[in-house]
């Protein structure tokens, strides 16, 4: 993993994809920056045809494994969000059927027997690999015309700052349009890119380009 740090101010929505840091504001920590070892497995799909359905659907889908070895007991409570180039989001684990994770864990048992659904592997962590947690990330189906998508994968860092919003107007009183600083959580990015034109970028392989953690 990367070390390198990016300050993502709220602003720039989901920018420095490139790579390039922005100097950030004075900041306040405000939590302890623990950090749990992460082994993802890059993007796939599965399709299934629902009962009744006419068409199958496909998922996109990226299994993990985490274990503790921070020297303490934390709270495991993963996020996951994917973010295309055109500026799409797709919430990991929105509407998604039992039955993609059934046929994902199905896949995948020889390698993965413990592999468990994301409400089943939240919660208190213990330390030491006896007590890893196997899981996957679902995601809805995205825009055909994206080139390139960033995984965001937060919950797995406890690094919380508070950092100062450069266009606060301290002459309006703050709301939520007008915050006075925003709060920014450690979370690991991972880039990828579709190659291919279009129309057969569909059954393209995801390219990954880079794995960094980032400030948002």
């Amino acid at each position: 993993m990367s070390g390198r740090t990016v300050v993502i101010v709220c602003g720039l929505l989901y920018g420095v994809l490139n790579g390039t840091a922005v100097a950030a504001p004075e900041s306040e920590s405000l939590a302890t920056a623990w950090r749990l070892d992460v082994q993802f497995h890059d993007p796939q799909r599965v399709t299934l045809r629902f009962p009744g359905a006419q068409h199958s659907s496909t998922f996109w889908y990226m299994l993990y494994q985490v274990t503790n070895n921070t020297g303490q007991e934390v709270g495991f409570y993963p996020s996951f969000r994917l973010v295309t180039d055109t500026l799409q989001v797709v919430v990991g684990g929105a509407d998604i059927p039992p039955s993609v994770y059934d046929a994902i864990t199905a896949r995948h048992k020889g390698e993965f027997p413990f592999l468990a659904p994301p409400a089943r592997v939240t919660g208190r962590l213990l330390q030491g690999e006896e007590n890893a947690r196997a899981s996957v990330a679902v995601f809805r189906p995205f825009d055909r015309e994206a080139n390139s998508f960033t995984v965001y994968a937060s919950g797995i860092s406890g690094e919380v700052q508070r950092v100062p919003n450069p266009a606060f107007d301290a002459k309006q009183k703050e709301s939520e349009s007008n915050p006075r600083s925003f709060i920014l959580r450690r979370t690991l990015a991972i880039i990828y890119d579709l190659p291919g034109a279009p129309e057969v970028r569909r059954w393209a392989k995801p390219v990954r380009r880079t794995r960094e953690w980032v400030m948002r």
